[in-house]
């Protein structure tokens, strides 16, 4: 019986075999590492985050919390809580805006009194950082004076007026609440004071017509 001799897989002894050198993984695309299928440039070249805060074109307006009320209601389950929330809204600039929103959350509620505060926007007239002349506001029961006073002086008020002149863009006053302490009686006739201010050149301008 004749045995017939197998090849060995081994190569000729001159010669060395070598394992091919797997390939390198490539994670770029034509934009180079990183690039994938985003197109040149990779990451870098998508466009502008979703949470990324958007420019506006508009001033910066203030937004102040002045007071924040619950409500409960007693239902058959239990109680139920809503809230209301006052906001004064202005730009620093003679610019200024009171709002109430009411809901079943603390944030949607102060979201709606700061859009119902921006719709609501009125110019009042300021000299400088302060008020050109002594005024009286009067809302239902709230009564606010407000005197006009030299620069260093400061903002002399609390609660409601204070965050209405803040958001006003008015830094030297002197202010007096003279009624109720309800914040949105204070609020209102802060307002209602800021709307009779005039400045000189108003009033020349009425006495020659």
């Amino acid at each position: 019986m004749s045995t017939e001799s197998v090849p060995s897989p081994v190569a000729d002894s001159g010669t060395e075999t070598r394992a091919a050198a797997p390939k390198p993984r490539s994670f770029g695309g034509p934009g180079g590492p990183g690039g994938g299928r985003r197109g040149p440039g990779g990451r870098d070249s998508r466009g502008p985050r979703r949470d990324a805060p958007a420019k506006s074109d508009g001033p910066e307006m203030i937004e102040k919390v002045v007071f924040i009320n619950r409500c409960a209601k007693v239902v058959k389950g239990g109680r139920r809580f809503s809230f209301s929330a006052l906001a004064v809204v202005g730009d620093g600039k003679g610019k200024i805006g009171v709002g109430l929103g009411k809901a079943n959350e603390v944030p949607d509620a102060i979201r709606k009194s700061t859009e119902h505060a921006k719709k609501r926007l009125i110019t009042v007239k300021i000299k400088g950082d302060t008020i050109p002349h002594e005024v009286f506001g009067v809302f239902d029961g709230g009564k606010v004076l407000l005197k006009p006073a030299s620069t260093g002086t400061g903002l002399i008020a609390g609660g409601g007026v204070r965050a209405v002149l803040e958001a006003a863009g008015v830094k030297n006053v002197l202010t007096k609440s003279m009624g109720s302490n309800n914040h949105i009686a204070v609020v209102n006739a802060t307002i209602a004071a800021l709307r009779q201010l005039r400045l000189s050149e108003d009033i020349a301008a009425v006495r020659k017509a």
